[in-house]
């Protein structure tokens, strides 16, 4: 019978990110509404609390899976707003409004340690193959529940299309279809592979 080994990580940080969710939850409630934590970087969030507490290789690597590779690009074109004021994808857009209060875009520089977090604990866990497949799944859940549940004006997820305004070119649920094809081949298999070779 194995015994789990639940030291890895040590406690200050689980606490410390247990507590950053439990103070980021009802602020981005009241700002965004509860439609917001369909985003993947805020559901990786949460998820986080249980694969630190649990040490849970699983979630860790599903997690990694669903943002690592989204906040390297909102890290670059973050980083390519502070230098030249101007934002390159709009990832980051939201960062640089100035009706949205600093204590809001302040909580969200968590998308800058993130993906440093989680490769972390990825050397500390390992990765698991699993999660490909596992978080391939989660991701036809959340996708729909995008499209469905939250309000269209915020394209939760880009489930009507990447920028300001819905795509035109495809009807509004065939571009659902093809982006819960794409996010599995273009965001988490070249990230399943790279984290494989790395933490596998």
């Amino acid at each position: 019978m194995e015994i789990l080994n639940l030291n890895q990580i040590p406690l200050w940080l689980k606490l410390a990110h247990s507590l950053f969710v439990c103070f980021l939850i009802p602020i981005y409630w009241r700002q965004y509404g509860p439609s917001n934590f369909l985003w993947f970087s805020d559901i990786a969030l949460m998820s986080i609390v249980a694969a630190l507490w649990l040490e849970s290789p699983l979630i860790t690597s599903m997690m990694a899976l669903a943002v690592v590779l989204l906040d390297v690009a909102w890290n670059l074109d973050f980083f390519v707003g502070v230098i030249s004021g101007k934002s390159i994808t709009g990832l980051s857009n939201y960062m640089f409004n100035p009706k949205i209060s600093r204590t809001i875009r302040a909580i969200s520089l968590f998308h800058i340690v993130f993906p440093v977090l989680l490769l972390w604990m990825l050397s500390r866990l390992g990765y698991d193959r699993r999660a490909f497949v596992a978080q391939t799944l989660l991701s036809w859940i959340v996708l729909p529940a995008s499209y469905f549940l939250a309000p269209r004006s915020e394209n939760i997820n880009w489930v009507y299309g990447f920028g300001g305004k819905p795509q035109q070119w495809l009807p509004a649920p065939l571009y659902l279809l093809l982006l819960m094809i794409l996010f599995p081949l273009l965001v988490y298999l070249p990230s399943h592979f790279l984290l494989q070779m790395f933490f596998g």
